[in-house]
Formats: structure tokens, C-alpha cells, sequence
């Protein structure tokens, strides 16, 4: 008797672990902490272990290529754990009361059954005969379906979210370069003589970033999920927008300072939040040396835009790059983005066909 009541005990505990993770992790339309969680322990270690393993390959193509498999792995990974964990925690009430099924099954019988009940299969070859064991085939039986239904619709939210999010990222891509660059954001406008478009484009950053605050704590899987483009990520690409907005408030003259500043406060609060949801380990980001800063400064100054005085800019834009460059870091470094100006493992920073500003 007592070994029935343990068992029932932990089967009905990891039933009931199993469906509120479930409930939290695809139902809950917002960030619920909880590091021990299932799917939590599941997505960052595995994540850590998959990034470790990749990093080791020499090929860029190659090492990116199984960076980008993670994702799609981990939202399998995720079913196959809430179901079989189901499984097993009906199959163990089942075990623990065996005495209401005919034929009364072993273990393995028991979980079987809990299988067959939980996938709406039936064969009919174990049978329960009281009403306890029949409300609890009913109960797995539905929760099946709830759990199934409940993945299918996350599956289309996810990969829905997956394509705005690129769709920006690909579109931006051309005004940025890739990688992405918030120097080269400027530089384009200004070459091509369109300075009046920064302002609605760094409206248009303000919806994408909401978006992606809103969408990326809720289902922290899309976090994993990297561009189909090379040298682009929205990581990378927030950077640049955040970048983008520094220079235009500290060191360009021109009139979209108020939507800059906006976009950099949004930003700042993005990745302020991303950080500490997702225990970020931080350090001193490397930030923008004077040299790199003077070299911006000249590209910009050729153009014959207005531009600050040099020695009021750089403690201006040091100051307020300051003010998230760390979290940012801390993001480029745990995705393992592609390499970009000011952003992430600059010494890997290759040269793309898309970018015209010299490195």
C-alpha cells in the first residue's frame, strides 16, 4: 500500500509538473520566470551544450548551418518531453492502481496503457473496470488532445513571429549592410541622399522592437531561431539601430534626434530585459575604442554632413553607448551572433558584399 501511494504520488506530481509547464511555457501570453522549470533547464543547457559543441567548427558556413538547427531540434525536444512525461506520470497512477485494470498490467503494461489512453488509441487489450481508473483514462485521453492542439497552434505563433521578425531583418539589411552596421545605416542614407527617410525607418524600428520584446519573452524559443540570410541576425540588427541612434544624438546634426532617442530608450530597455529574464552572464563589454570612433567620425565628416565638435562627440556617444552596450554584449555573446562593427566577436568581422564601409 504504501509503495502504491509513493508511486501514485510521483505520477501525479510529474503529470501535474509536465501541464504547468505546458500552461506556462505555450498558454501564458507573458514572461513567467522560474529557472528550474523543464523546458527552462532544457532550452538553456541544451542550448549551451549545442553552442559549445558548434563553436568548435572551423567553417563559418558550416558552424552557423548547426547553430540554426537548434531551434527547430528544441521545439521537438519540448513535445516529445511534455508527452512522454505524461505518459509516464499517467503510467505510474495506472501502476499504483493496477487493481482497477484487467488484465492487471506491470509496469511497462501500465505506462503502455497510459500511452494508448493519452494518444486515443484503445486497443482494448487492458481494460479499466472501476469508475477511478476510467475518469483517469478520460483525463489522459483529454489532456492528449489539449496538449497536441495546444503545440500545433504555438508551432504556427512561433514560426508567424519567426517570419515578421526576419522580414524586418531582411529589409533593414539593405539600409545597415550584414552584418549590420549603425555607422553604415547612416552613411546610406546620407550617399543616397535620403536623410528625411531615418526618421520613418526608426519609427518603423520602434513597432519591430516592441514587437520583439513582446513576442521573445513570451516564447523564449524564438530566441534561438536565427536568420536564413548570412552575417544577419536580430541581435545583431538591434545593435545597429541602437548605434544608429547614438551617432544621430551625439554626434550628427540633423533632425531626428527626438525619434533616436526614443528608439535608443526602447532599445535600452529591450535588452536591459532580455538580460536579466534569461540570467545573462555580463561582463566589460569592449566597447567602441577612440580610434574606431575617429575613423566613424572622418567617414561621416567626408560626406559633408554637420557633425559636432570631435571632442565633444566621443564623450558623448562613450557616455550614451554606456548605457547598454554591456546587456547588449552579454546577448551577442550567449547567441553566438555573426560578428559585426561594434558588436559581438569583432575579431571575426568578414567582409561582405553588402557593406561599403571600410572595417
Amino acid at each position: 500500500m504504501i509503495l502504491n501511494v509513493l508511486v501514485g504520488i510521483a505520477g501525479a506530481a510529474l503529470v501535474v509538473s509536465s501541464l504547468a509547464d505546458l500552461f506556462i511555457s505555450v498558454v501564458v501570453p507573458r514572461s513567467v520566470g522560474g529557472r528550474l522549470r523543464p523546458s527552462a533547464l532544457i532550452s538553456r543547457n541544451g542550448w549551451r551544450f549545442w553552442r559549445d559543441q558548434a563553436m568548435r567548427i572551423e567553417d563559418a558556413e558550416r558552424r552557423e548551418d548547426t547553430l540554426a538547427v537548434f531551434a527547430p531540434t528544441l521545439l521537438v525536444t519540448l513535445l516529445a518531453y511534455w508527452v512522454l512525461s505524461e505518459i509516464v506520470g499517467y503510467g505510474l497512477l495506472f501502476w499504483a492502481l493496477r487493481a482497477g485494470l484487467r488484465p492487471e498490467p506491470h509496469i511497462g503494461g501500465a505506462i503502455y496503457f497510459a500511452g494508448t489512453s493519452l494518444l486515443t488509441i484503445g486497443y482494448g487489450d487492458i481494460v479499466p473496470l472501476h469508475w477511478y481508473t476510467r475518469a483517469l483514462s478520460l483525463f489522459a485521453a483529454g489532456g492528449g488532445l489539449a496538449t497536441f492542439a495546444i503545440v500545433t497552434t504555438f508551432l504556427f505563433q512561433t514560426f508567424a513571429a519567426f517570419q515578421r521578425r526576419e522580414a524586418f531583418v531582411v529589409t533593414i539589411s539593405e539600409r545597415t549592410g550584414a552584418p549590420p552596421s549603425g555607422l553604415e545605416f547612416v552613411v546610406r542614407h546620407l550617399k543616397l541622399g535620403m536623410p528625411d527617410d531615418i526618421g520613418t525607418i526608426l519609427r518603423e524600428s520602434q513597432r519591430w522592437i516592441a514587437e520583439v520584446m513582446e513576442t521573445h519573452l513570451a516564447y523564449p524559443v524564438l530566441t534561438y531561431f536565427r536568420s536564413s540570410h548570412d552575417d544577419e541576425s536580430w541581435v545583431g540588427t538591434l545593435g545597429a539601430l541602437l548605434d544608429a541612434s547614438t551617432l544621430l544624438i551625439t554626434t550628427l546634426d540633423l533632425d531626428h534626434r527626438g525619434q533616436a532617442e526614443i528608439t535608443l530608450r526602447l532599445g535600452s530597455h529591450l535588452v536591459r530585459d532580455f538580460t536579466g529574464f534569461f540570467h545573462l552572464p555580463q561582463s566589460d563589454a569592449a566597447g567602441v575604442e577612440y580610434d574606431e570612433f575617429v575613423t566613424a567620425y572622418r567617414t561621416l565628416r567626408e560626406l559633408g554632413v554637420p557633425l559636432r565638435p570631435l571632442e565633444d562627440a566621443w564623450p558623448a556617444f562613450s557616455r550614451k553607448r554606456a548605457s547598454y552596450a554591456v546587456p547588449l554584449e552579454a546577448m551577442a555573446r550567449w547567441w553566438r551572433i555573426p560578428p559585426a562593427r561594434w558588436i559581438g566577436d569583432r575579431s571575426r568581422v568578414r567582409l561582405h558584399v553588402n557593406v561599403g564601409v571600410p572595417r
